[in-house]
């Protein structure tokens, strides 16, 4: 394949992964909104404490939807250390979140339900971002191409030395 053909082909990989990360993220957000405004409108727990156990219900919801399509062709012979980095990064990337609302709310006093969704959805897509590289780059880790393993099974054997050329002259007295 050349190597305009290779990219392609990367590109067209990298532009599926996206729009399946970007369909499980959809749905965790509208989980994650949803779980929001119902804490914020039925319970006394405040604005930032009520959003970020909204982020984990989205957490927990998007792991399945990674694991089980965006990323089900990725290795998976390490579940405990796969779910141990996606909650870590989830965890960092709730932070991200999580801040971007609580700078809102209290550092500026912004906290209408309207201003509170705005800042909630600013601070996911900030944190998505940040769990897009993540994801793909520690946790879900993508498995050898099969071209790949063999390029390099080829390329770590030692080629065999070419046999010396037996010299063979014309016996032109024979003929």
């Amino acid at each position: 394949m050349s190597e305009r053909g290779a990219l392609r082909a990367r590109l067209d990989l990298l532009a599926r992964e996206v729009a399946k990360f970007g369909v499980v993220g959809a749905v965790g957000l509208v989980v994650n909104i949803a779980v929001s405004n119902l804490l914020w409108r039925y319970t006394d727990i405040p604005t930032v404490r009520a959003g970020l156990l909204a982020t984990f219900v989205a957490i927990l919801c998007n792991y399945v939807g990674f694991r089980y399509w965006t990323y089900r062709d990725r290795d998976k012979s390490g579940r405990t250390r796969e779910l141990t980095l996606f909650l870590l990064f989830s965890a960092v990337g709730a932070v991200i979140e999580t801040g971007v609302l609580y700078v809102a709310t209290y550092g500026f006093g912004w906290n209408t339900p309207v201003q509170s969704n705005v800042f909630k959805i600013l601070g996911i897509g900030i944190a998505t971002l940040f769990r897009f590289w993540s994801y793909r780059t520690w946790v879900f880790k993508a498995l050898p191409a099969k071209d790949d393993v063999v390029v390099s099974a080829a390329v770590s054997v030692p080629a065999p030395a070419p046999a010396p050329a037996a010299r063979v002259e014309a016996d032109t007295a024979r003929r």
